[in-house]
C-alpha cells in the first residue's frame, strides 16, 4: 500500500515536560483528504522503544507472568498492581538482548531461544513508544534466580506461573487487563498446536 504524498508540515514544537518521559506539544499543519489545510495542536510523550515476551512452559502448559505497580493505573482508579508478561525499555539493545535482559531481570529465566512474533504501537495517537513482541519456550530448568526486579531500581515485582487457559479466561474476568499481555495470550492460545 502506497503512503500518501506528505500531508503533514510541524509548524512549532514546544517542550512542555522532559522528566521521566518528555512531552511535546506541536502545531502541525495537516492537509485532509479533500485538500484543504488545517492547523491543528497534538500533545506526544516521547518514549523509547521497549520490548515483552511470553514465557510459555509447553510440558506444564503455563505461562509465567509477573505482578507489579503501576501509578498511572493507580490514578484511575483501577487494581494498580497489574498482572502483565515481563516487559522492558531497550536501554539502546537490540530488542532480543533487551528482553532477554528483562526476562532474567524480572523471573529468574534464561532464555534458550526467543522468537520475535512482531512491533506494536499500543497508543500510537499520543505516545511514541514502540513495543517489540516475543515469545518463548522454557522449562522449569531455566529459572536460574529469583527473579523479583533489580533491587537498585526498587522494582518490586512477583512472579507468577499461571496455567494458559487459566490466564486467558482472566481476561475475561478482568484480572489481567494490560494491552501487551492481552495480544500475547491471545497470540498463544492461536498459536498453541506450534509452540511445542
Amino acid at each position: 500500500m502506497t503512503q500518501p504524498k506528505s500531508r503533514v508540515k510541524i509548524a512549532g514544537e514546544e517542550t512542555l515536560s522532559n522528566g521521566w518521559t518528555r512531552l511535546s506539544s506541536y502545531l502541525l499543519d495537516y492537509i485532509d483528504r479533500k485538500g484543504a489545510t488545517h492547523r491543528l495542536k497534538r500533545e506526544v510523550y516521547h518514549r523509547t522503544p521497549a520490548a515483552c515476551i511470553l514465557l510459555y512452559d509447553p510440558r506444564r502448559d503455563l505461562v509465567v507472568l509477573v505482578r507489579q505497580f503501576r501509578l498511572a493505573v493507580h490514578l484511575n482508579g483501577d487494581p494498580a498492581w497489574m498482572i502483565e508478561v515481563p516487559a522492558g525499555l531497550l536501554d539502546d539493545d537490540h530488542p532480543e538482548a533487551a528482553i532477554r535482559r528483562e526476562a532474567m531481570e524480572e523471573t529468574g529465566y534464561r532464555l534458550r531461544d526467543a522468537r520475535f512474533l512482531f512491533k506494536t504501537y499500543t497508543s500510537p495517537g499520543a505516545v511514541t513508544e514502540v513495543v517489540h513482541f516475543f515469545a518463548a519456550l522454557i522449562d522449569i530448568a531455566d529459572r536460574v534466580a529469583e527473579g523479583g526486579g533489580l533491587e537498585e531500581e526498587h522494582e518490586d515485582i512477583e512472579v507468577l506461573e499461571i496455567p494458559l487457559d487459566e490466564a486467558a479466561a482472566m481476561i475475561e474476568t478482568g484480572e489481567i487487563f494490560d494491552a501487551k499481555t492481552i495480544m500475547l495470550l491471545q497470540w498463544a492460545l492461536l498459536n498453541r498446536g506450534k509452540l511445542s
